[in-house]
């Protein structure tokens, strides 16, 4: 009865929370017609842009640095940004531009390059290679997991790869993504899984979110289910990572003694994201 209870929460936070667009439409289109860099000191980035309603916009540089551009509702937009102050996390910074209609619905462009003339001087944030590695370290490594099956308890190891984001109107957090999982379970009746599936997320005041998810598990022989899971996003580690709890539910159809459930924390992140 819980795995039933446990699926029918994940579908009730997915579909509640789904993002609903009241003004009718899919989203705000943005029409980036200039990106430069002044080579006269100090470095001022000239943006201007357009879009197709109405709304307020604001640059997000680099991942870490916002300018508000359009305070008023607008469709024409542009601003110049003086850039020589702020440290940059390569030679190769980017922004995005986030607005919000008169509706409230919130979006992201696409990310563009901020081209650098050769003759001017950018600073650098030199931690950027600390957290490189770390990052690297994150998406190599597998996180811990407690798994409960048949009244014994067992330890493993899951490795989950996001394989594509689905971008939302939110700076911080996607949609939802999709990922591929590998789990191997000591001395468990079964000890390999491959998993794939979605995780839906919601921004949650507080915390940082609360993510249902469902997902297909299979051994490659004989077991075959699906796993409902819901986790929850903590607090952020260097601004880019989320630690994050997780309690996700086993099931194979039809067969009681294959049902476990697992506890588990990890760290999130979109670092090596691929959006769509």
């Amino acid at each position: 009865m819980r795995k039933y209870c446990l699926l029918l929460i994940c579908l009730l936070f997915t579909l509640r929370f789904f993002p609903q667009d009241k003004s009718g439409q899919d989203s705000v289109e943005v029409y980036l017609i200039d990106n430069y860099v002044t080579p006269e000191k100090p470095a001022t980035l000239v943006v201007s842009f357009s879009t197709n309603v109405k709304v307020k916009a604001e640059i997000i540089i680099d991942d870490q640095y916002k300018f508000p551009v359009t305070k008023e509702f607008n469709d024409n937009h542009q601003d110049s940004i003086n850039i020589s102050d702020l440290k940059f996390k390569s030679k190769t910074p980017h922004f995005v531009i986030a607005v919000t209609d008169t509706f409230g619905n919130k979006y992201t462009s696409e990310k563009y390059e901020i081209d650098i003339p050769k003759d001017v001087e950018i600073k650098q944030d030199n931690n950027f290679l600390l957290l490189c590695l770390f990052g690297g370290t994150v998406f190599i490594l597998p996180y811990p997991v407690y798994v409960y099956w048949n009244g014994t308890p067992y330890f493993s190891f899951t490795k989950e790869i996001p394989l594509v984001f689905l971008r939302s109107g939110s700076f911080s957090y996607p949609m939802g993504y999709f990922s591929l999982e590998y789990s191997f379970i000591y001395h468990a009746p079964v000890r390999n899984f491959m998993r794939i599936g979605y995780k839906h997320m919601i921004e949650v005041p507080g915390i940082e979110y609360i993510s249902p998810g469902i997902n297909g598990v299979t051994n490659f022989n004989g077991f075959n289910g699906i796993s409902p899971e819901l986790s929850i996003g903590w607090f952020k580690i260097f601004n880019t990572f989320t630690l994050y709890s997780r309690f996700r539910y086993n099931v194979k159809p039809g067969d009681r003694k294959g049902e476990f459930e697992e506890i588990s924390i990890g760290l999130y992140s979109g670092f090596f994201a691929i959006y769509f």
